[in-house]
């Protein structure tokens, strides 16, 4: 499912596999200084636990309420506060609260914090904007993202299908695709409609923040819990120095966001 960008190019700097549904590819290994040791990222504390206003709690408690009752959506106010702390965009950091927000409600026990989402998209696709891409106010990527061709050539070869030739505009090899780089495969059993647009689209950042946290409360952990965090990061991409490294950012969002002034609605 993963295949790692940054906003500046694409690399393979690392040769750990990504297995289970994700497939078996190459990603990149974590920069030595932006992650912690494996042993840390095992038994840290989950990003923002015990921090009312980052948790999926606080967050809860600034959510407007929706015209779908099962669909709730983050406070606007909220929002923008912590775009301008954290400088996650308004429109990746509402997909990123409003898929928490619903996991609330679908999987209670899993508790999914949007910080975790956040971490995940900015290792991916720096919130959408790799590549010169820009998420527009529907919270789709365009130019859309795709990854490189899995043709074998330091990647896994996986050969494309109706699928993914739809997804990617290629007719030999697969692509992972979209702010959370998602393998076709992957998309075809997980993918949803964040937005209620009518259409589930992985270039969507609405779309594929839901999709990754429905994929991470699969683990069945609680993400509150260490290694229930460690458990379902590791699942969505089974290399560890991908897992210190979103653990780093998504710490550094929840500590940003608390100096956000938010100002909740009832």
């Amino acid at each position: 499912m993963v295949v790692l960008l940054t906003s500046v190019a694409l690399v393979l700097t690392g040769i750990a596999a990504v297995r289970g549904d994700h497939g078996d590819l190459p990603v990149d290994a974590a920069p030595a200084s932006d992650a912690r040791s494996t042993d840390d990222a095992a038994t840290a504390t989950p990003p923002g636990a015990g921090l009312a206003a980052v948790s999926t709690q606080g967050l809860t408690l600034t959510a407007a309420e929706a015209e779908e009752p099962t669909s709730p959506q983050a406070d606007p106010d909220w929002v923008a506060a912590v775009s301008r702390a954290t400088g996650i965009p308004a429109v990746a950091l509402a997909g990123y609260a409003d898929a928490s927000l619903t996991l609330g409600q679908e999987d209670a026990a899993c508790r999914l914090g949007w910080s975790t989402l956040a971490g995940i998209g900015a290792i991916e696709s720096g919130h959408g904007s790799h590549g010169g891409s820009v998420l527009g106010e529907d919270g789709r990527a365009f130019p859309p993202i795709i990854g490189p061709a899995l043709d074998g050539a330091g990647f896994a070869a996986i050969r494309a299908t109706e699928l993914s030739t739809s997804l990617d505009g290629d007719p030999q090899w697969q692509h992972a695709v979209g702010p959370l780089q998602f393998l076709p495969s992957t998309w075809q059993r997980w993918g949803s409609d964040g937005d209620h647009d009518g259409r589930s689209d992985p270039q969507d950042v609405d779309d594929a923040a839901l999709a990754a946290g429905r994929y991470l409360c699969a683990s069945g952990a609680d993400l509150t819990t260490a290694a229930g965090w460690h458990r379902a990061v590791l699942s969505y991409n089974h290399d560890e120095g991908y897992v210190a490294a979103v653990l780093v950012r998504a710490d550094a969002y929840a500590v940003a966001s608390t100096s956000a002034a938010v100002t909740t609605r009832p």
